[in-house]
């Protein structure tokens, strides 16, 4: 992929775009990919980089939702639990089963979750990843021993999927470029070009990197910008009223040693209504989440102390060593694009379902959902806005859809196991220039070929795309991705021809971004 090349592509298009998506998060992507594959001339258009939002800082599961099932939406976990199923086909290199301990403190909790998690595994029917089990005091702490023993009677075991939300997003992006859509990020909408003063026929939009303002038409506009969409709806029309509720969720970052082995822990009801987990990735613990509804929705979130505290005191109640500020490695927050339902006043209650609606000039807002049922939202998506701008109507085939990088077990080297496919093409690089072999820090395995490859073919502009979304390193370790930022510049510089004083500026950025992974900061 090709920044440059897909612009050029933008300002010289001789006629209008069939869709054109605003936001590059797992919805917007999802329908350039589901529209690509349609073979509509599709051109999709982020504000910043890519999954920088929402779909980079989820809990990193593929699931049906247990708590979905507790509220009764039987719908809702159905869908899930299928879309799980055609994620782990499709994106073998990225989706993976996660066995979960449910531990039983009380005498009551083994019968109720244990019939619940049966409940689950039926639903699944041939999507299932594994059948739930009871387990003895024993097994569980043969599972997980860093569990707090004192009280445990056993425990039940179920299976979920697992995977790196926003390494999925960037090969969902090179899976619709190879069909032909046009995406452009740091590229943000600035106002709506309407026919006649009626109905939306483009849009004009600022390149971020150059401060130039270009437009482009479109048979149908799409409001795919998640937590942001009632913003784009004010554009279209200043009396719209808001339809998205926003609400925040924190997740801490911990080292491995609080959660040894494969095997992730469930907390089914904490104090605030949701469920919270800790489960491994990426050679850490990763815990939360929170739920705190917040005023606006902002691109670099901020923990609150409160939450931090909730995560570590909840995680306490569970684990045989208390963890403290000082043992949290990264702390990230991320914010729910939740539709407004009846003036609920709990965020925890509103549905995790999608909504579509249509404006009275053609603008087509899809909003809500969750990032395993992203597939979905966007066959839905795209029908609608096919039928919108008069297209051809031609199937939906995302179902069977190999995802770019589609190919389990293609290296020996478990940091380059994301990759998929690509990962024999970064090994080569490894060794025609043995120096981008050798990792960044000693704290993570991320090394100088994965920036290179970043810039090259997956459109890394900042020095934040690839720490925090092409590789996880701010995710993990916020202090060691802070550590490898100056290297991480220079070897960006030299991709995209930049100079010092660009690489200055980069990290001055990336302090800020920085800052708000660190648990210090938090307001």
């Amino acid at each position: 992929m090709n920044r440059e090349s897909f612009l050029k592509r933008i300002l010289e298009a001789g006629q209008p775009f069939d869709l054109a998506v605003v936001g590059g998060g797992a919805t917007g992507m999802g329908m350039a990919v589901d529209a690509a594959t349609r073979g509509y001339q599709v051109v999709l258009l982020e504000q910043s980089d890519f999954g920088k939002g929402t779909s980079s800082r989820s809990t990193k599961l593929v699931h049906g939702g247990v708590r979905y099932l507790q509220q009764g939406n039987i719908s809702l976990v159905m869908e899930a639990l299928k879309e799980r199923g055609l994620l782990l086909r499709n994106a073998p290199h990225l989706v993976h089963d996660l066995p979960f301990v449910v531990p039983n403190y009380q005498w009551w909790e083994a019968p109720f979750y244990g019939i619940g998690l049966k409940v689950y595994d039926l639903l699944a029917g041939q999507y299932g990843f594994g059948r739930s089990v009871a387990l003895s005091q024993d097994e569980v702490l043969a599972r997980i021993p860093t569990l707090q023993r004192e009280g445990l009677r056993g425990g039940v075991l179920y299976h979920d999927g697992q995977f790196d939300d926003s390494r999925l997003l960037i090969n969902l992006a090179q899976t619709a470029a190879e069909y032909g859509a046009c995406l452009l990020n740091y590229g943000r909408v600035t106002r709506l070009i309407k026919a006649e003063g009626e109905s939306v026929s483009g849009l004009a939009f600022c390149d971020q990197e150059t401060g130039e303002e270009y437009s482009l038409q479109a048979r149908c506009v799409v409001n795919a910008t998640g937590a942001f969409c009632d913003e784009l709806r004010l554009m279209d029309d200043p009396d719209a009223e808001s339809i998205i509720a926003p609400s925040q969720g924190v997740h801490i970052v911990l080292d491995r040693s609080f959660l040894p082995g494969d095997t992730a822990i469930m907390v089914p009801h904490t104090r605030d209504g949701r469920v919270m987990f800790a489960i491994p990735w990426h050679g850490h613990a990763l815990v939360g989440t929170t739920d705190t509804r917040v005023p606006k929705a902002s691109l670099e979130p901020r923990p609150l102390t409160g939450e931090i505290d909730f995560i570590l005191e909840t995680a306490g109640g569970y684990l045989s060593r208390q963890p403290g500020r000082a043992d949290i490695m990264s702390v990230f927050t991320g914010i729910r694009p939740l539709v407004q339902a009846n003036h609920a006043s709990r965020t925890a209650a509103l549905s995790r379902e999608h909504m579509i609606t249509i404006s009275k000039s053609g603008l087509l807002t899809i909003a809500g959902g969750k990032w395993t049922t992203y597939r979905k939202m966007a066959e839905d998506g795209v029908d609608h806005a096919a039928v919108l701008a008069g297209l051809k109507e031609r199937p939906c085939i995302t179902p069977a859809l190999p995802i770019h990088g589609c190919q389990k077990n293609s290296t020996s080297d478990d940091n380059l196991a994301v990759y998929g496919s690509d990962a024999p093409a970064l090994e080569r690089l490894m060794h025609e220039r043995p120096e981008l072999a050798e990792a960044l820090h000693t704290a993570l395995p991320i090394c100088g070929a994965q920036v290179v490859w970043a810039v090259r073919e997956e459109m890394a502009r900042t020095i934040d795309d690839v720490l925090a979304r092409r590789t996880r390193a701010l995710f993990l370790n916020a202090r060691a991705a802070l550590a490898m930022a100056p290297e991480v510049a220079k070897l960006m510089a030299g991709e995209l021809h930049r100079d010092e004083s660009w690489e200055e500026e980069q990290l001055g950025k990336f302090k800020e971004v920085a800052a708000c992974f660190t648990p210090t900061m938090a307001d």
